[in-house]
Parts: structure tokens; sequence; C-alpha cells
């Protein structure tokens, strides 16, 4: 009877997962805790040591297991074949740099490099310079705060949820007596154009759902920029003016020098999660439309096509892609510092 209850409340349950959980964070606690008391045992460079390494360590520790472990595993699932569970061989077998090579021989992956390219290029420059004219024109105006909470507001929806509302602005309807209930070809029709499937016309589908991704980062792009400006001395701001400086000038000489590293930063930032782009795509049609990019086609070679290999591959890559992005970032911080 003891071991019948001990199974019923195991891990496979809801109350053992909870139960499970719950000792965890005691006993990470008692531990954290006894470092903490251990450390005020000593004194000086000693005493200091320990104590960093209790509030450094757990920090280092999950690093290592939920990112830097699965990275070494990802890189040494590049180099085999084989499924997740291949029941014929029963384990994966050694292919070298045949993953690799596929990522210049399988059909398809030009036509998401391309589209990777096309949201790499497009959405961190208009949307930066979308947040940055706005942020500019609305600067020290009426209703400024009710202005900005409305580019903002995007900003608050998943981008699952962004990629459904536009579905209904792109929405099509073949029949051509029916009525379009899409935004867009609503428009279109009223004024006697014919409608247009926006999201299977390839190669613009890919277009339309970059816009997605604008609409959604220009409000992140606006509200940093904005406090970036507002930043700026208001005895350099005078300084200009007094020299007969304002308009265009105002901005090209005194606003955007003064903000450089804030759009550096902000188009940096919106560039790698634009790389990582995932849930348009997949939202919208899985990327079987020729719209796919870096991060959904990872997602669709390793779990929908069962490449693995030939995912991993392509995790490698956006992180490579990534990677030049965030030295980049991290000099011109060491530069503005």
């Amino acid at each position: 009877m003891p071991a019948i209850t001990l199974v019923a409340a195991g891990p496979t349950t809801t109350g053992g997962k909870l139960t499970l959980m719950f000792i965890g964070i005691v006993v990470f606690a008692a531990v954290f805790v006894g470092i903490l008391l251990i450390a005020a045992l000593f004194k000086g460079r000693l005493g200091e040591k320990i104590q960093a390494a209790a509030f450094v360590g757990p920090t280092i520790v999950l690093l290592v297991v939920g990112l830097i472990y699965p990275a070494i595993l990802t890189v040494r699932r590049a180099f085999y074949g084989g499924q997740f569970i291949d029941t014929s061989i029963g384990y994966a077998p050694y292919v070298g740099m045949r993953n690799f090579q596929k990522l210049f021989t399988t059909p398809g992956l030009g036509e998401v490099f391309r589209n990777t390219a096309l949201w790499v290029i497009l959405v961190p420059t208009i949307a930066t310079g979308l947040g940055l004219l706005y942020a500019v024109l609305i600067d020290r105006a009426r209703g400024e705060a009710f202005a900005k909470s409305l580019i903002f507001l995007p900003m608050a929806i998943s981008m699952v949820g962004a990629t459904l509302i536009w579905k209904f602005v792109y929405a099509f309807n073949g029949d051509p007596g029916g009525t379009q209930i899409g935004v867009l070809n609503a428009i279109l029709t009223g004024v006697g154009l014919n409608p247009f499937d926006f999201l299977n016309a390839v190669p613009w589908n890919t277009l339309f759902l970059i816009v997605i991704m604008i609409w959604i980062q220009a409000g992140f792009a606006m509200t940093v920029l904005s406090a970036a400006i507002k930043a700026i001395p208001d005895e350099i701001v005078e300084a200009a003016k007094l020299d007969g400086v304002g308009g265009f000038k105002m901005f090209r000489y005194v606003t955007l020098p003064s903000i450089r590293s804030a759009v550096i930063l902000v188009t940096t930032t919106i560039a790698i999660a634009t790389l990582k782009a995932f849930d348009i795509v997949q939202a919208n049609d899985g990327g079987t439309g020729g719209d796919s990019v870096l991060a959904n086609e990872f997602y669709r070679r390793t779990f929908v096509t069962q490449q693995p290999g030939l995912g991993a591959v392509l995790a490698i890559l956006i992180f490579l892609l990534v990677l030049p992005i965030i030295i980049f970032n991290v000099r011109q911080m060491r530069k503005d510092a």
C-alpha cells in the first residue's frame, strides 16, 4: 500500500511535480544561505570571494545548463544525420560536413536566405527610422503621452496576436462577387480595383509580413529614442538656437549626433530580434507559402521534416549571424562609456 501511494504522488503527477519543485527551491535557498553564512565567518578578500561566488555561482550554473550545454549538443548534432528516433538503425549516423553542404543544395533554402536578408535589411532600418521620426515630431508636443501610447501599443501584443490581427487586414476572398472582409481588399474593391491576395503572392507576401514586424518594433524604437532625445542637455539646444540653427539642421547637427549610441542600440537590437523572427511566419502559414525565414526553417527542418542535423546547422548559422551584431554593439557601448 505505501508503494502505491508513492507512485501516485510521484513526479508524473501534478502534485508530485509541484513537490519536487518546492524541494528544489528549498534546497537551493538552503545552499545559498549556507554559503553566505560561511562567508560571514571569513574576513577580507576571502570572504568577499565566497560571497561573490554565492551570488554569481547560480547564474553561471544556469547559463551552463540552459545555454552552453545545449549549444554544445547542437554543434555536435550538426555532424550527425538520421532522425530523432531512428528505429531502423537505433542511432544517428555520423555524416561529417554533409549537413553543412545541404545549406547550398537543399531546394528552398535559397529562398529562405533571400527572405531573411530582406527582413534583416528592411525591419531595423524602417522601424528605427519611423520610431526616430515619430519621436522627433512629438517631442514636447501637446498630447505627447497619448501619441506615444498609440505607437507603443503594438509592443503589448504578442507576435502571434499581431499576425492574426493583420491576417484580417490582408484577408482575401477569391470569389469575384463575394464580400471582402479584409480591410485592404475592402478598400481596393471600394475604389473599383481588383482584390489582391496579399499573403499568397510570392515574393510580395514576405514584404507584407515584414510590415507586421515593423508595426511591432517601431514602438520600441520610438520609446528608446524619445528618452535619448529628452536626455540631450538644454544648454546644447539653446546654444544651437542662439547660433541660428533650427529645423532640419538642428536634427542633423545636434539631435542625431547626440543620440547616435541610442540609434545604434535600437538598430542592432531590432536586427537581432528580426534574425530570430519565428512567430509571425509560423502563425501565418508555417513558411509553406514561400515566406519562410531562418528561424522558422530551423523549426520546420528539425521537428516537421525530421532533419535535426540540418536544423542544427541552421541554428548555428543564426548564431553566427547574430554574433557580429552583438560584438559591434558591445564595442559601441564601450566607446560611449
